[in-house]
C-alpha cells in the first residue's frame, strides 16, 4: 500500500479554503441569528437591543410557541417509526430478494421527487370524497363512511396526515442506508454462523443488529434532525394551518420573520430551534455510544 507523505501544512492549505468556507456559510448565520434575537427589528429598519426579551416573550406570552415545540417533537419521534421498519425490509429484502436493487430504488423514488409535486399529489389524495380525494372514495366504497374526514383541515387530524406523508417520502431513503448497511457485512460470518446453528432471526439477533447499529445510528440522527427542521412539506400541504394546528417551529418561525415582519424574534425561535437540534444530536451521539459499549 503506497502512503501518501506531505506535511501538515501542505494538508492545512487544501483543507483551509474549504474550512472557511463551510465556517461562513454555517457558522457565521448561526452567530449573527443569536445577535438578531437580541433585537427588536422588523429585518429593514433601525433595531433596538431588548437584550433576552425576545426569549422571556416566546417562553411566557406567544400561545404558538409551546404548542410548535410539542408537534415538532411529535415530528421527529414518529420519523423514528420508519427507522425499525426500513432495517426490517432491508433484511428481507437482503435474504429473500436476488436482485433486489430494482425494489430499493423503487422505494427510494419518493426521495428524489420535489416536496412540492409530493405535497401536491398527497393533498390531492386527501381532499373530500366531493372533490375527487382518493382516500375518502375508498373508505367510502368499503363502507366506512364514518372514517371519512378532511383530512388537511380539520385540527386534529391535519398533523397526522403530515406525519404519514413524511413516512411514506423518506421510508426510502432509510431502506438504503440499512441495506447498505445489510451488504457490507460479510457472508462468511453468517456462514460460520449457520455452521453453528444461529440462522434467520437467531442470526439477525446476533450478527446483523450489532453490526448495523453504526448504520442504524446515522439513520437516527439524519431522521430526527431533519424531522425537527421540518416546513417546506408542511408549507406546501397546510401553511401551518388551520387555526396554527400544524405550525411546527420552523414555520412559526418564517411567519414571525417575514410575514409579521418581527426578525428579531424570529432570530430567537431560529436560534432555541439550532440548540434543540444540537441537544438531540449529543443526546442520541450518547445514547447509541452506551449501545455500542454494551454490544462490544
Amino acid at each position: 500500500m503506497n502512503v501518501l507523505k506531505v506535511s501538515k501544512a501542505t494538508i492545512a492549505v487544501f483543507v483551509l479554503p474549504c474550512l472557511l468556507l463551510y465556517v461562513c456559510l454555517v457558522f457565521v448565520p448561526i452567530l449573527v441569528s443569536m445577535y438578531s434575537s437580541t433585537l427588536d427589528w422588523n429585518g429593514i429598519g433601525t433595531s433596538t437591543f431588548i437584550g433576552l426579551d425576545n426569549f422571556k416573550h416566546m417562553f411566557t406570552a406567544d400561545p404558538v410557541f409551546w404548542p410548535s415545540v410539542k408537534r415538532t417533537l411529535m415530528f421527529a419521534l414518529f420519523s423514528m417509526l420508519e427507522i425499525p421498519l426500513a432495517l426490517m425490509l432491508a433484511i428481507l429484502l437482503n435474504r429473500y430478494i436476488k436482485r433486489p436493487n430494482f425494489l430499493v430504488s423503487s422505494y427510494f423514488m419518493p426521495v428524489i421527487l420535489s416536496v412540492v409535486i409530493i405535497g401536491q399529489l398527497w393533498k390531492t389524495i386527501y381532499n373530500p370524497a366531493s372533490m375527487g380525494g382518493m382516500l375518502n372514495q375508498v373508505l367510502i366504497t368499503f363502507g366506512l363512511e364514518s372514517w371519512t374526514h378532511s383530512w388537511l383541515t380539520e385540527p386534529k387530524v391535519a398533523m397526522y396526515a403530515l406525519y404519514f406523508v413524511a413516512l411514506w417520502q423518506y421510508l426510502g431513503y432509510h431502506l438504503l442506508i440499512q441495506f447498505t448497511g445489510i451488504q457490507n457485512i460479510p457472508a462468511e460470518i453468517y456462514e460460520a454462523a449457520k455452521i453453528d446453528g444461529a440462522d434467520g432471526f437467531k442470526a439477525d439477533r446476533y450478527i446483523t443488529f450489532p453490526m448495523v447499529v453504526p448504520i442504524f445510528k446515522i439513520s437516527v440522527v439524519l431522521a430526527f434532525i431533519g424531522s425537527l427542521q421540518s416546513f417546506d412539506m408542511i408549507m406546501v400541504m397546510t401553511g401551518g394551518g388551520p387555526a396554527h394546528a400544524t405550525d411546527v417551529i420552523a414555520t412559526h418561525m418564517y411567519n414571525m420573520s417575514f410575514l409579521s415582519m418581527k426578525y428579531g424574534y424570529g432570530s430567537a425561535l431560529a436560534t432555541f430551534l439550532v440548540v434543540l437540534c444540537l441537544s438531540a444530536t449529543i443526546l442520541i451521539n450518547t445514547l447509541f455510544r452506551r449501545v455500542e459499549n454494551k454490544l462490544s
